[in-house]
């Protein structure tokens, strides 16, 4: 074949367009092709599909970027205690309502159906590497894990039967902030949560905040904060007011990574970073570490 036949346009034969016609056909079909529900989740981060048993195995951490999923009160608890060892406590709480915010209780039924949950925080007694803990574990899926009424009460009720049992509690947060749908009641919270971490202090007891994404609000400007050790998930985002109103507040760009818990960790918010797989073992020094200390 000369050089000048390499170059020229061949016209196809009716057998290679029909052909050509099924590949594009084949991959349309490809490119539309929807997986089952539930086998795979898309990462928020880099936008891949994760096959949802690398997941789980990869204890909910993106095997493809590294990035954080946000995971359900039950399941943290599953990760994070020995096996069969959770008692939880005060389940069934009833919100009352108390600004009677329209469609609220429709609402409330309705997250409750959706994510099997009762309310955005999950509390009881356990163990970790058989150490007796009291744990709350609060939940993005339900209203974002804002604190209302019901969210301080389980909390405030937990730290103080902590308290009387001379264990210590481990708060996971995660949240929004306050409910807004309960005005001045949710803030009162901060207030209440914050006075009875106050009597457990006093006791000479440990608390443990691990701070995961988002911590914002209200939880922020009160018990999250209140750790005698506080720990925090790679990549958490932890603050009081979100990014965009500080800098339209100030009308200042902010930092890099502002917010981030690798931020607070370098000025001094945040103990330590730790990674889920490491958790456990984290947890459990420390508590020891206090032990021999008392």
């Amino acid at each position: 074949m000369s050089l000048k036949d390499m170059f020229k346009k061949r016209t196809l034969s009716p057998q290679e367009v029909k052909q050509a016609e099924r590949v594009r056909k084949a991959k349309d079909t490809l490119l539309e092709f929807q997986a089952p529900e539930g086998l795979f989740q898309k990462c928020n981060c880099c936008g891949k599909p994760v096959y949802n048993e690398d997941l789980i195995e990869n204890d909910y951490v993106c095997p493809v970027c590294g990035s954080y999923f946000r995971i359900r009160p039950k399941t943290r608890i599953a990760m994070v205690l020995d096996k069969d060892t959770f008692e939880e406590w005060d389940a069934k709480m009833d919100t009352s309502d108390p600004l009677n915010f329209p469609g609220y209780k429709n609402k409330l039924e309705r997250q409750r159906s959706v994510t099997n949950l009762d309310e955005a925080v999950v509390t009881g007694k356990g163990k970790i590497l058989g150490k007796d803990v009291v744990i709350a574990v609060m939940g993005a899926d339900f209203m974002m894990g804002s604190m209302g009424e019901v969210v301080g009460e389980k909390i405030t009720r937990a730290v103080e039967r902590a308290t009387q049992m001379r264990l210590p509690i481990i708060i996971f947060t995660c949240s929004g902030g306050a409910r807004m749908q309960e005005g001045i009641v949710s803030l009162m919270q901060m207030a209440k949560t914050s006075a009875a971490l106050k009597r457990h202090d006093e006791a000479g007891l440990l608390y443990i905040t691990v701070l995961t994404d988002p911590t914002t609000g209200g939880v922020t400007a009160s018990f999250a904060m209140l750790g005698d050790v506080i720990l925090a998930e790679p990549g958490a985002l932890i603050g009081f007011a979100g990014p965009r109103v500080i800098e339209q507040t100030i009308g200042q760009k902010l930092p890099e990574g502002f917010q981030r818990a690798e931020f607070l960790l370098e000025h001094g918010f945040v103990d330590k970073i730790v990674e889920r797989k490491k958790l456990r073992k984290v947890l459990v020094t420390i508590i020891r570490s206090c032990e021999y200390e008392q």
